[in-house]
């Protein structure tokens, strides 16, 4: 959204996969935060009166040639900056430091020392802070003028400070949940070092959405998945369209049990939208006969949506606008942003849109995380049974059956998953927890039912803690509730004979399979 950045905190985008999630940090401190491109000019942050400024981290190596660079006077005025990972490694190189290619790597959690902790590590009462790594650079050598905050054992400078400067550098992520104190360093930085002006709260952000969007100049076509994503999106816009918003509902065969009715139910009944209910089954499985690469089942899965909604447009139409939920872990994932993002994996609603598509796309939430949009739904009195929902992916269950998408194992992961969130429900960990399900692939292993030696499928469960869906944590569910999943799985689905449980953490996994 277009909002002046006086007195709030530019974060320039080196293409990191946490760059946008710096900005949701700081403005849960209730200070107004932007992604700008990394080469943004010291001039254009002057004039735009910046509070300070963050340089994200980043996929490349400063050392490298073409490697993204910011302007070089940011280094050297008084404006407050923060450098992290590759951001830091720049402010190292730029004062005269040495970068180089660590001899181990760090990924995932560290142990720092707080060597000084004073300024940006101010106030957080521990000696040691359980901290989120996440690069294979570090700086072998720091310049003179820099002194170090705090240390980790293959990080002896995790945390450093320029002397008569207030610029900083730290080769952890504070942005990321998993860093412990990682808000209060970053309140340090924005409040304490910057004195950034508190001008930002979802009140401000759903006025000012609503201000924009009711001036769009025609009907609005949106997608609905039954999600809380497409939902908020959709009661965004009836408030700010009214009768010039229609809900268009698309009935992939990919999605969960149910989700056409909720949706008629919420939305047409509770929201008085109108919901149309096209039944495109057929046609998805058959786009996905034979195909086994998830990034094509992607584009599959976004090809025949741009052309369903393509042709509902024509017959129901004319439509200016197509809107969606779209959220930025969505576009970051996709390798869309201000910066040299590496693509992780292709978003049906966001890189599986032709470029031909007759209307324009419309994305009010492209800025938020899921946790913002819940608080959103709420905001807009939306019930819990749609703002508590768990996360699904917008090419549904295409993205949990691994390798080919047969009727066979879509019903077995519908099933299953089905009755993950289910005995969840029951235990009372359904609102606890991030997001539950299960996967299935193509291998089959040897059971016994009865007497009788059988060969079935096994499938993954997979529950995980998140506050923001860019890092997330398997959940250590108590074992007893583990057994009841799988008894209740291997029982009540007959092709099932084996149920495994994933640990793996984001990263180095994404929370979805595929």
């Amino acid at each position: 959204m277009d909002q002046a950045l006086a007195g709030g905190i530019a974060v320039l985008d080196f293409g990191g996969q946490y760059a946008h999630l710096i900005c949701r940090r700081i403005r849960a401190l209730g200070v107004y935060s932007a992604l700008l491109p990394h080469d943004t000019p010291l001039g254009e942050l002057k004039r735009m009166e910046v509070a300070g400024v963050v340089l994200s981290g980043g996929p490349a190596s400063v050392y490298t040639e073409g490697a993204p660079k910011a302007d070089p006077h940011i280094f050297e005025g008084t404006l407050p900056m923060l450098g992290i990972c590759y951001g830091y490694q720049l402010m190292v190189k730029a004062h005269g430091g040495e970068v180089v290619r660590a001899d181990r790597r760090e990924y995932g959690r560290a142990s720092v020392k707080v060597v000084d902790g004073g300024g940006l590590l101010d106030g957080l009462g521990v000696d040691r802070l359980a901290c989120w790594m996440s690069h294979s650079d570090s700086p072998a050598r720091i310049p003179p003028s820099m002194h170090v905050l705090a240390s980790s054992e293959s990080s002896p400078y995790a945390a450093v400070k320029l002397a008569g400067s207030p610029q900083f550098g730290v080769q952890f992520h504070p942005e990321v949940s998993h860093t412990e104190k990682g808000q209060e360093v970053l309140s340090n930085f924005v409040l304490g070092v910057c004195r950034a002006q508190k001008n930002w709260s979802m009140q401000s952000f759903l006025r000012q959405s609503v201000e924009s969007l009711s001036k769009l100049d025609g009907r609005v076509l949106c997608a609905v998945s039954g999600g809380v994503d497409s939902s908020v999106t959709a009661a965004l816009l009836s408030r700010a369209v009214g009768d010039r918003l229609r809900s268009v509902f698309i009935d992939t065969g990919l999605l969960r049990e149910g989700e056409g009715e909720q949706v008629r139910r919420f939305l047409g009944q509770e929201l008085g939208v109108n919901v149309a209910i096209v039944d495109a089954t057929d046609r998805f499985l058959e786009g996905l006969e034979g195909v086994r690469d998830p990034e094509e089942k992607r584009k599959v899965v976004g090809k025949t949506f741009a052309d369903v909604f393509e042709e509902f447009a024509k017959d129901e139409g004319p439509f200016a606008y197509l809107a969606q939920g779209t959220l930025y872990p969505d576009v970051i994932e996709s390798g869309r942003s201000t910066g040299p993002a590496s693509v992780i994996k292709t978003h049906h609603n966001v890189g599986g849109l032709p470029a031909g598509l007759s209307m324009k796309v419309v994305e009010p939430l492209r800025e938020l995380y899921k946790d913002e949009v819940r608080e959103l739904g709420t905001l807009m009195g939306l019930p819990s049974t749609v703002v508590e929902k768990h996360p699904f992916p917008g090419p549904g269950l295409a993205v949990r059956v691994v390798g080919e998408v047969t009727r066979e194992k879509l019903r077995i992961c519908r099933e299953s998953s089905r009755i993950v969130e289910r005995i969840l429900g029951e235990e009372g960990l359904y609102g606890k927890v991030w997001q539950a399900f299960a996967y299935v692939g193509d291998d089959k292993v040897t059971g016994v039912l009865g007497d009788e030696r059988k060969l079935g499928y096994q499938v993954t469960v997979k529950v995980v803690e998140s506050v923001d869906a860019m890092t997330a944590d398997w959940s250590r569910l108590d074992p007893r509730v583990l057994e009841r999943i799988s008894n209740a799985i291997t029982n009540e689905v007959s092709e099932v004979v084996a149920v495994a449980y994933s640990i793996s953490s984001k990263p180095p996994a994404t929370i979805e399979p595929q």
